[in-house]
């Protein structure tokens, strides 16, 4: 990659899925926000998601982003994504292959190889935390080290939907790690 223009921000750090580790629990009170997680290993949650899926969805924005006042016209703006034919199974899958409860494109499995080995990160990066993310309890400024490049880590008051809920900061970041080339 050396003499490209690339560069990162990424919200909630060093997010690479490590799947062999989430075939482990975590503690349980991280347990109990990833309920959904736990609902979509099942037939169960399948239906449910099927069914209920704008209700679903909009309980998920609302405990992700706790302090977030999202109005209806802003929830319709990306629910219409949840219309697509394939949401439903694409969501299903994605969450049972975190668990390693169901296979990968097998086409991809070079690639999750070598992202198991949780490479560094060696372009310019801003990392962002919302400070009130339950599913990121803490932050993550410990993934400093994984990240090789220029690096800045920023922590700013929102929940899960960090893009949205803060545009300006998200926005901000974008235009200092750009500023770094």
């Amino acid at each position: 990659m050396a003499g490209t223009n690339r560069r990162l921000v990424s919200y909630a750090g060093y997010d690479i899925i490590d799947v062999s580790a989430h075939r482990h629990p975590v503690s349980p009170s991280l347990e109990r926000v990833f309920w959904y997680q736990h609902l979509f290993q099942t037939g169960r949650g399948r239906e449910c998601l099927a069914e209920h899926r704008r209700e679903l969805c909009r309980l998920l924005w609302s405990e992700w982003s706790p302090a977030w006042d999202f109005d209806e016209a802003t929830f319709e703006r990306s629910a219409v994504s949840f219309d697509n034919p394939d949401f439903v199974d694409v969501v299903v899958h994605a969450y049972r292959h975190v668990f390693g409860l169901e296979a990968g494109d097998p086409l991809l499995q070079p690639l999750e190889d070598r992202l198991a080995q949780k490479p560094a990160i060696i372009v310019p990066a801003v990392t962002i935390d919302g400070a009130t993310d339950p599913l990121k309890p803490g932050g993550t400024e410990d993934h400093a080290g994984l990240f090789m490049g220029k690096h800045e880590h920023r922590v700013v008051a929102a929940g899960h939907n960090l893009p949205q809920e803060k545009p300006e900061q998200f926005a901000e970041a974008i235009v200092k790690v750009q500023g770094w080339l």
